[in-house]
């Protein structure tokens, strides 16, 4: 059995508040740096001086919702994540509120909440304020977790008057939707968000990204809504909305030819000299997007709507050279995608220094770069 295979995190090494009510404000994070097999330790500050010039950081701009809302089924207490807005769903005409993947669970009464099977279909699911949700049909067939529902008011403004992010189990207490955005974070025009917040990106500050413009690195905003992934459930990623405006798609593709044509070999202020023009994704959403863009040659293209796409190593990737992302769960997918860019043995030795050095996991842990193995050093 692998190091992965047999992979516990340890209770003590769940981030139970964010970092900073543990230290001394966002970017107090460590930073664990992966070149191939070669890992080193660093302090998330340290982050432009590991860069080059040239270099495009991927960023996903999605806003996290206030997810979690109390509802009612008869007598039985629940909590309803709200976690995808769909089409017109699965029987036709969309409701007044139109319809929402979402999943039923059960409250804990700490706070937080417990896994709960879905439906049934036809229930009526009494929401605050006296709308009603009304479970449909399983998004998966076979899977009793996440459920078409139709909703019978607007969701976003529900969201907004009675909603609260959604929280797991290993944190400590409730935190204000501010702890759960980014600094890249844009509002949708339609109100629609992530369930969960795309947390690679979470300790970024203004200023860290004003000093990292200020190096020459390039940020390329894309758009990926991500649903929820209740830590209990290790299931490959549902189809998620996404868009990669043309300006990113021009930026990457830029990037990428000025390598190819050695036009991006510059001096960085770290002194190093290099070739800038790597493609760093800020997180396994930005790489899911990003690569839902992209054609078998790697040439990304503008392109907006819904993405079923999961990377593994079978798969591969075709533009993603990066990728900054937390500390994931040994059953995630994500890990799949890890593994796709940086490979089995070189994941195994990062993760093994992860826990040697106690990186602490989740939202509002530490966080990991991987970069290529040819930038040992």
């Amino acid at each position: 059995m692998s190091v992965l295979e047999a992979l516990r995190v340890p209770d003590g090494l769940s981030a139970r508040v964010p970092a900073e009510e543990r230290g001394a404000g966002r970017d107090d994070v460590r930073l664990m740096v992966s070149r191939g097999t070669a890992v080193a330790h660093h302090a998330f500050r340290e982050l432009p001086g590991l860069l080059r010039a040239g270099d495009v950081l991927v960023v996903n701009t999605s806003a996290t919702l206030p997810a979690a809302v109390n509802a009612r089924l008869g007598g039985e207490r629940l909590v309803v994540h709200f976690s995808t807005r769909g089409d017109a769903g699965p029987s036709g005409a969309a409701p007044t509120g139109g319809v929402w993947a979402v999943e039923l669970r059960s409250p804990d009464g700490a706070g937080s909440t417990l896994p709960r099977a879905g439906g049934p279909a036809g229930a009526r699911v009494r929401l605050p304020g006296g709308g009603v949700l009304v479970p449909r049909e399983p998004l998966v067939e076979g899977s009793p977790r996440l459920w078409w529902a139709a909703v019978s008011v607007d969701v976003p403004a529900l969201l907004a008057r009675y909603g609260r992010p959604i929280r797991y189990r290993y944190t400590e207490r409730d935190q204000p939707l501010s702890a759960y955005r980014t600094v890249f974070a844009l509002p949708a025009p339609d109100g629609s968000g992530s369930a969960e917040m795309p947390s690679a990106a979470r300790p970024f500050t203004e200023s860290l990204v004003t000093e990292l413009v200020r190096r020459g690195v390039q940020f390329a905003p894309v758009t990926l809504h991500t649903g929820v992934a209740s830590a209990e459930a290790h299931e490959p990623p549902y189809p998620e909305r996404f868009e990669v405006p043309a300006a990113t798609a021009w930026l990457v593709n830029a990037a990428r030819a000025s390598r190819r044509t050695g036009g991006g070999r510059r001096t960085g202020e770290g002194g190093r000299a290099g070739e800038g023009g790597r493609i760093v994704a800020v997180g396994t959403t930005a790489v899911r997007a990003l690569e839902s863009a992209a054609g078998p040659d790697g040439t990304v293209r503008p392109a907006a709507g819904w993405t079923d796409l999961v990377v593994t190593p079978a798969r591969g990737v075709r533009v993603v050279e990066g990728l900054l992302t937390g500390l994931h769960e040994p059953a995630a997918s994500h890990l799949l995608m890890l593994e796709a860019i940086t490979g089995r043995e070189a994941l195994t030795r990062s993760y093994t220094e992860a826990l040697r050095h106690r990186y602490l996991w989740h939202e509002f842990g530490d966080v990991h770069l991987v970069l290529p193995a040819e930038d040992a050093h």
